[in-house]
This record gives structure tokens, C-alpha cells and sequence, in this order.
């Protein structure tokens, strides 16, 4: 269903394995990799229904990699922040331990949200560490964004606006590490012009 994203998606993984890296590990490709999975609200904690597929398929052909599922309740009063400080926390302890360490951060709905709250609080080593974000159904998607894709990877909904855009948003230093898929009518594709519209998820 999200053939194009998964492929993008994965590209990006893939530069954990070579491609030019931000200062920290210019001086060669990342030996393993972590692929944080923040899944949506209301579902049990583990892994996110919504990237199941494509991280198997990351893995299968990005050798070096894990998934940690971030720990949080993803309950229906949304709030965001016990998942926020999970990314932030895991990340900073995975550092200290492991400073080679890379990651994948990966959103979904709520999970989404609470990725975006973190990537202000990943600096210095934290945010060379991150070498690509993933959001699905963000409901702080902010409008005009060069991240911001639909969910065939155009940019029909480049310009619209998620429920919490107003709150938050993607950091600008973080866009091009970034793919915002806005797949939802009800959180990430609120047009400030015309009536929402629908994307056709098959």
C-alpha cells in the first residue's frame, strides 16, 4: 500500500551504509543501526501496525539494523509526551553507551507527534546520530514544508495543515532529514483554503 514511501523510506535507511554523513560519522558509514518505532494512540505497546512491513523489509536489506519499539501508553487522551521523553531518553542512553550508533525514527498518528516534539531536543551528536525521520499521519504536519509528502510521495498535500500544526511542527534543520506523510483527513490534511480532502489509502 505504501510501496513508494517504503521505497524512499529505505533509500534513506540505506545511508547508514555509505552515502555522505553529517559530521559525527563523516569519517565512515554507521555499523548498525537502531530504527525507533513510535507507534499511533490506542493500540497496545510493541510494534506499529503501520511500519510492520517496511521495517521488515529494512531489515531484510540494510544489514546492522534493530527496532525498538518506543515505550509509552498511546492512549486516546493523546498525550504525546511520555513517548517524547522515551525517544529522547533512548537515544541519549544508546549514545553513551554506543556512539557509532545510528537511527531511523518512525511516527505513526500520535506516534508521529511524539516523534516531532523530540527531534528540538536531539542536538550535537543526538541529532548527527538520526539519519532519517519518518512520520505517517501527522497532526503536527506544517504547511509549505519540503518534507511533506502525500502518500504516493507527491506533494498534493504540500501545502496543508495537520490538526496540531499550530503547536508544532518539523524543526526546519530537521526537513531534510524528513518524509511527513500526511494520509489522514482528520489529523495532517486540514487545507487552510479549500475543504479537506480524502487520499485514497489501498
Amino acid at each position: 500500500m505504501y510501496f513508494k514511501t517504503f521505497t524512499i523510506t529505505l533509500t534513506a535507511a540505506s545511508a547508514v551504509h555509505g552515502a555522505a554523513l553529517p559530521r559525527r560519522s563523516r569519517e565512515s558509514s554507521c555499523s548498525h543501526y537502531t530504527i525507533i518505532d513510535t507507534r499511533g494512540n490506542g493500540t497496545p505497546q510493541g510494534p506499529s501496525v503501520g511500519f510492520r512491513t517496511m521495517n521488515a523489509n529494512i531489515l531484510r536489506q540494510v544489514s546492522g539494523g534493530a527496532t525498538y519499539n518506543t515505550v509509552y501508553p498511546a492512549g486516546m487522551n493523546l498525550n504525546s509526551a511520555p513517548g517524547t521523553n522515551d525517544i529522547v531518553r533512548y537515544i541519549h542512553d544508546t549514545l553513551e553507551d554506543h556512539p557509532d550508533e545510528c537511527f531511523v525514527l518512525e511516527g505513526y498518528s500520535l506516534g508521529a507527534t511524539a516523534t516531532t516534539n523530540a527531534l528540538p531536543r536531539l542536538t550535537g551528536d543526538e541529532f548527527d546520530a538520526v539519519k532519517a525521520v519518518f512520520l505517517i499521519g501527522n497532526p503536527e504536519h506544517r504547511s509549505g514544508l519540503s518534507c511533506n509528502v502525500d502518500i504516493l510521495g507527491g506533494a498534493s498535500t504540500r501545502n496543508s495543515n495537520g490538526v496540531l500544526s499550530a503547536q508544532g511542527s518539523v524543526p526546519d534543520n530537521w526537513v531534510s532529514k524528513t518524509m511527513d506523510v500526511c494520509a489522514y483527513v482528520s489529523y495532517c490534511n486540514r487545507r487552510e483554503n479549500s475543504q479537506a480532502q480524502l487520499l485514497t489509502v489501498s
